[in-house]
């Protein structure tokens, strides 16, 4: 019997072993992308503001990959972006790497001992401001796990070495905008006698310095200890203790940081035009409600066919597609460990394809013939941020996180120096009660021990044949998929390069209030706009909010950025 030398055996074992892990898809460590193809002439960055813009730069040249880029930029924000940069927040990130697409859901969740009447008085009336502001309203934080987690699949550069330019921010100071002050002083006086939040922010001048110590020696602790030692360490016991501080006292104990966990989803992918738009799922309703905007779009063409972009006609008709997706997307959404979602059904060619042809050409479609119902559920606040970013392998985060509010909660966790959230009003405070948007609140969103909130996040990316074409995000609340709908539009359908659609004027329509067309500080509509959509049997009403689109286009192989005009951010080629 014929048997095979030792040495062929070897050899024939390591040839199959190859073979599988040619079949098999897998992290490149270095962060390099599966194929040479998707090589790009440079990295990328859009950012919120130029400190979070230099750490991904700084990181990218560095040799870290789009994930280290991510978390560089993410703790960052976090010492120069208070307002919505945060360690005591959460959020979502959709991320291509190596040529396949992930979803990661960093969300905050109530504490368990979150119940659905917390913030009811005797009568069972919502109580001014209990959801807003101090410890009650803290969510438990997700930022920090999200970031490790992000970090611990892709990251190629040392977990220290992505928080070094943070850091380094907090300990040497940053620059204070103009900006930053006037979204200080407007949020400041809900906190004033109820936080701590002044005796942290009061000192910042426009124009000078500002150093956070406590939060230097935090983001010490966590750059050696990990996101262990926030959920577990000595900063989870300053977290702690800071619940029993104020006039109200938290919920948040050790175990509900100590069983927070980031969780990996499947990302909502939908085909659109030649793209493939990659983006969040439940428990965000932006996603899908994205993907509807976009797809009965283009059912509809015949009826946008020779509309001129952002004329009476055309927002008509787009209000007419919103109020449709405004009418589905909280009926059936929300946290999916708790909710059934159905996402298939709701992105359905013939579901689409009927939703679209019930549209009214000629005026807004009366509020009783929009089924299933009204909104439910989405408290998002427009007061949140988000970073594009891309890396010379062609790697993609789209990374979109918050405090909810402009910073969180007001409170400071004392000898930590960050901010905590107020992501518990992003739940139903009670069913049938309007939100400060006017969107009626339902069961489905209502508070339960462990839950996460609904939200509009809408990190996305889109792609072409396997490779990045878009990288794009914004905060805005219940605006954020309407305003990305809007630029994905400009830039698809209408031919705009990618900063002229930036700075298009927007516009919002969410079913209620019942035909009232929103606009924006940055572009309010002038008379004639105002006199065509009256015509057409709409109001127009203004809102104090201007987006903040941060995306990243890829024409070719070379990456273009670009920062929305409305803030201060700042976009970066990076060779």
């Amino acid at each position: 019997m014929n048997r095979l030398r030792p040495t062929c055996r070897v050899v024939r074992a390591l040839l199959a072993l190859l073979a599988l892990l040619a079949l098999t898809p897998c992290a490149v460590p270095n962060g390099a992308a599966a194929s040479s193809a998707a090589t790009l002439s440079a990295g990328a960055v859009a950012s919120p503001d130029r400190y979070g813009a230099l750490a991904a730069r700084e990181v990218l040249r560095a040799g870290g990959n789009a994930v280290d880029a991510a978390v560089a930029t993410g703790f960052a924000l976090a010492v120069t972006y208070p307002e919505a940069g945060n360690l005591g927040g959460g959020g979502f990130m959709t991320l291509y790497v190596n040529g396949h697409a992930y979803f990661l859901d960093y969300r905050e969740t109530a504490p368990a001992k979150a119940g659905a009447a917390m913030y009811l008085d005797a009568r069972g009336e919502p109580i001014a401001n209990l959801s807003l502001v101090g410890n009650l309203s803290v969510g438990v934080p997700g930022t920090v796990r999200g970031m490790a987690e992000a970090h611990r699949r892709f990251g190629s550069l040392s977990w220290a070495r992505d928080l070094a330019p943070a850091i380094r921010y907090a300990h040497r100071g940053f620059l204070v905008t103009a900006q930053l002050i006037g979204i200080r002083d407007d949020s400041r006086a809900p906190f004033e006698g109820v936080t701590n939040f002044d005796r942290s922010f009061a000192a910042m001048q426009a124009g000078k310095l500002f150093r956070q110590p406590a939060l230097a020696r935090t983001l010490e602790r966590i750059a050696k200890g990990g996101d262990q030692e926030f959920y577990e360490g000595p900063t989870a016991d300053l977290l702690i203790a800071q619940m029993a501080h104020g006039p109200t006292a938290g919920l948040i104990t050790r175990e509900d940081l100590a069983r927070y966990r980031a969780v990996w989803r499947e990302p909502v992918r939908e085909r659109w035009n030649s793209y493939e738009v990659i983006t969040a799922p439940p428990p965000s309703s932006g996603g899908i409600a994205l993907l509807q905007l976009l797809r009965m779009k283009q059912d509809a063409a015949p009826l946008f066919r020779g509309v001129v972009l952002n004329s009476p006609q055309y927002m008509h008709l787009t209000a007419e597609i919103e109020k449709r997706v405004f009418a589905d997307r909280a009926e059936y959404l929300g946290d999916p460990d708790f909710v059934k979602v159905p996402v298939g059904e709701l992105l359905s060619d013939e579901y689409l394809a009927r939703r679209a042809a019930e549209i009214d050409a000629s005026k807004p479609s009366p509020l009783a013939a929009i089924q299933p119902g009204l909104e439910r559920g989405d408290r998002d606040k427009p007061q949140t941020t988000h970073y594009s970013i891309v890396d010379r392998w062609g790697n993609a985060v789209s990374n979109t996180y918050t405090l909810n509010g402009w910073f969180g909660a007001g409170v400071v966790v004392e000898g930590a120096g960050f901010l905590l959230n107020d992501e518990m009003d992003d739940f139903s405070v009670k069913p049938g009660v309007p939100n400060q948007y006017g969107v009626v609140g339902g069961d489905a969103n209502a508070i339960a021990p462990y839950k996460r909130p609904l939200s509009s996040m809408t990190p996305t990316i889109l792609t072409e044949n396997g490779r990045v074409a878009m990288v794009i995000g914004t905060p805005g609340g219940s605006r954020i998929f309407t305003s990305l709908f809007q630029v994905l539009a400009d830039v698809y359908d209408f031919g705009l390069a990618l900063q002229p659609a930036l700075a298009q004027l927007r516009f919002h329509h969410q079913l209620l209030p019942e035909s009232t067309m929103f606009s924006e500080p940055y572009a309010p509509f002038d008379s004639a706009l105002v006199d065509g959509l009256a015509q057409r049997g709409y109001r127009v009403e203004a809102q104090d909010f201007n987006g903040d689109i941060e995306a990243i286009q890829i024409i070719g192989n070379s990456p273009l950025a670009a920062a929305d005009p409305r803030a201060r951010g700042v976009a970066m080629i990076v060779r």
